[in-house]
């Protein structure tokens, strides 16, 4: 199938669609968003005003059954997030786990969080300057570094052995029962 790049989640202010739709003109592949936010319309403008319209395309939300196969037919995911606030600077976004999940590389922020993860399993890509020429660097790097791009797909496969729900529930069905006692 087609290759292409995906950005799930929420289309919101401060998560680098302003540097990425401009990143986007240096780069050969297409990019899916799947999801709607605040910054959607504003989106949707700069694709406009850099003539993306046949390089990204708005998908909207997507049932998660849906959202999941597509992730999985992504050739890398979109994990950007700027800091403004120590909320963005030391969370892990849903998408990081989805991505993961999915055996798909990802561009991600380089923030302590995703660092720390990222020195034990290494599936991402991690850059700490957004802007867009940085942002495009990044892109053609997983697009063009085969070695990269497997390397980080294959880390994959113990991160989601890690990172997963039946391991998680273990801890908080013990933690409630350390509680509990």
């Amino acid at each position: 199938g087609e290759r292409f790049l995906l950005y799930q989640g929420a289309v919101n202010e401060g998560r680098c669609f302003e540097t990425l739709l401009p990143a986007m003109r240096s780069v050969d592949c297409p990019l899916l968003i799947c999801g709607e936010g605040n910054y959607l319309e504003q989106a949707k403008s700069l694709v406009n005003r850099y003539e993306l319209q046949d390089k990204v395309r708005f998908m909207g939300n997507l049932p998660p059954d849906e959202l999941r196969i597509l992730t999985a037919r992504a050739y890398a995911g979109i994990n950007l997030v700027e800091n403004t606030g120590l909320s963005n600077y030391l969370s892990l976004a849903n998408k990081f786990f989805d991505y993961i999940h999915a055996g798909i590389p990802q561009l991600c922020s380089g923030f302590p969080a995703y660092r720390s993860v990222n020195e034990t399993y290494e599936v991402a890509y991690l850059i700490t300057e957004t802007d867009p020429e940085n942002i495009a660097v990044a892109l053609n790097k997983l697009l063009n570094d085969g070695l990269l791009y497997e390397r980080l797909s294959e880390n994959c496969t113990p991160a989601r052995e890690q990172f997963n729900w039946q391991k998680e529930e273990k801890s908080l069905l013990a933690f409630y029962q350390h509680i509990l006692e």
